[in-house]
């Protein structure tokens, strides 16, 4: 139904893809997987119509096109749907699906039509909800799910899905792929982007691997395995991706005596941090770990309790706080809190250094800034033709070690990390555990949040696990598992309890 013949595109000092061949059958879902900067989302931009290809064809049903708008793409039936949805939050879910396709009736908008065949849609994804229901009042989940009967109501013919689990629970990840799977029982083709392999695995019919912008190789059924998908992205097998060289932790550095965050108020939590200790924070989604690390913070400030840092008690009512005490946060979300995306490199890594990087009569002092640019990207392998390059052109793995490099730069004494590998592929992975490995080895104490069971188990020392905005245990490394955490993790104290004892 699709082909893609001998496509690339090229953007100031980088060919993001390079003669890059596709095809797609109907009814059939194809995973695209490669490292950040492979040229997969480029090559679904070009697809749907967000961007042209500066040469090469896309044939639909045999007959070339050429797409100018994302509009175009759609009268073809390909669509777009972005990581970071594109919905309105303040309008309903009517408004939504048929907005800027809104049907009229004697030149005034057709409310009871939009209403009608709205439900249509949301039945036909399995949404039970009505559609004056404004869109910000839902969950991720089914904000996925109206984006998805909002596809359905242009008559998608293929369904181009980025990262479409990445903000998702469990729960509604099952939803998805059941949806997914009755969508290709109805001859809807879908292209399947993502990190996680497990669910590729799950998926996929096919897997189409990109490296450097160029088709690395394909996978077909029995063929797509985890080793052969890390083989084909990163030309080398990472048989100790999660190993860890264990070493002494330090004295304690940090104390958090029964805080209470704005968010969970009834709950006291208590824990500590010792230098040269990586500590995990692990749990459901909703169990309150980014509000904790936001807390920590300063941004969202502690409603009660104690903060020790040495000893000494400290106040964290802002960030300005926390970072004089030597605390800095990566955010779980680097487009919205991490980065100034229209800045370079080396303006966002200056940037909590403004006030003391700075001339006479408050003028910046730029050379300090690149100094400071240059060496957090030769410390995190950023890959940039230049500092000066904008941070929206960089892959999502390099703008994640950006944020980091901000920190860094600070030599802060305790780094909180949420969800530190979110939406970045395998090699960076790699990168940002060594990085934070080597970290704790030069008695930096860290606290990370993590949704990945594998990152967990494999880089914690000690780990803390929550439950609806309380601790509901820790673990140390001797006593982790997958099964205990996840009895932890779900609020069953006395199962984890009885297998520690035993």
């Amino acid at each position: 139904m699709l082909d893609v013949l001998r496509l690339s595109k090229r953007f100031p000092g980088v060919l993001a893809v390079d003669e890059v061949n596709l095809t797609l059958s109907q009814g059939e879902v194809l995973a695209v997987i490669g490292e950040n900067g492979a040229g997969k989302s480029t090559l679904m931009k070009i697809l749907a119509g967000v961007q042209t290809a500066d040469s090469g064809d896309i044939l639909i049903d045999g007959h070339s096109q050429t797409f100018e708008s994302t509009r175009e793409a759609m009268n073809h039936g390909i669509v777009l749907i972005h990581q970071e949805l594109n919905l309105c939050d303040n309008l309903n879910i009517g408004q939504n699906i048929f907005l800027g396709r809104e049907p009229k009736l004697a030149g005034i908008i057709d409310r009871r039509e939009i209403h009608q065949r709205s439900e249509e849609y949301l039945n036909q994804v399995g949404l039970d909800v009505s559609p004056t229901t404004v869109v910000g009042t839902l969950t991720i989940g089914k904000q996925q799910m109206v984006e998805i009967a909002k596809a359905l109501s242009v008559n998608a013919r293929v369904l181009i899905m980025d990262e479409p689990t990445s903000s998702l629970s469990s729960n509604e990840t099952e939803a998805l792929f059941e949806l997914i799977q009755q969508l290709r029982e109805q001859g809807v083709s879908i292209i399947y982007i993502s990190h996680r392999l497990s669910e590729v695995k799950r998926l996929a019919n096919r897997v189409m691997v990109l490296r450097d912008g160029k088709n690395a190789g394909e996978l077909e059924g029995d063929a797509i395995t985890h080793d052969a998908m890390v083989r084909c992205m990163v030309g080398r097998d990472v048989s100790q991706f999660y190993s860890r060289q264990r070493h002494e932790t330090g004295e304690v550095v940090f104390k958090a005596k029964q805080i209470r965050t704005q968010d969970w108020p009834q709950h006291e939590l208590s824990f500590e941090i010792r230098a040269g200790e990586i500590v995990g924070l692990a749990g459901l989604v909703g169990a309150g770990r980014t509000e904790v690390l936001r807390s920590l913070f300063g941004i969202t400030p502690l409603l009660g309790g104690k903060c020790q840092l040495d000893g000494q008690s400290i106040e964290l009512n802002s960030p300005a706080d926390a970072i004089q005490q030597g605390m800095c946060l990566v955010p779980e979300d680097r487009k919205q809190h991490g980065l100034i995306t229209d800045f370079s490199i080396a303006n966002n890594v200056g940037l909590p250094n403004l006030k003391l990087d700075q001339h006479g009569f408050g003028f910046s002092n730029f050379a300090k800034q690149r100094q400071s640019a240059l060496k957090m990207q030769d410390l995190l392998g950023i890959k940039t033709p230049s500092i000066r390059q904008l941070v929206k052109f960089l892959s999502g793995g390099n703008q994640q070690k950006v944020v980091i490099g901000k920190w860094l730069a600070q030599q802060p004494r305790i780094l909180l990390l949420d969800e530190p590998t979110r939406g970045i592929d395998i090699g960076a992975k790699e990168q940002i555990y060594k990085l934070m490995e080597q970290l704790a080895k030069e008695s930096m104490a860290i606290l990370f949040a993590s949704s990945e069971m594998e990152e967990i188990l494999g880089l914690a020392d000690r780990v803390i696990v929550m439950h609806e905005g309380k601790i509901t245990g820790e673990l140390a490394h001797h006593q982790l598992s997958e099964q205990a955490v996840m009895q932890l993790a779900t609020g069953n104290l006395i199962a984890v309890n009885q297998k520690t004892e035993s």
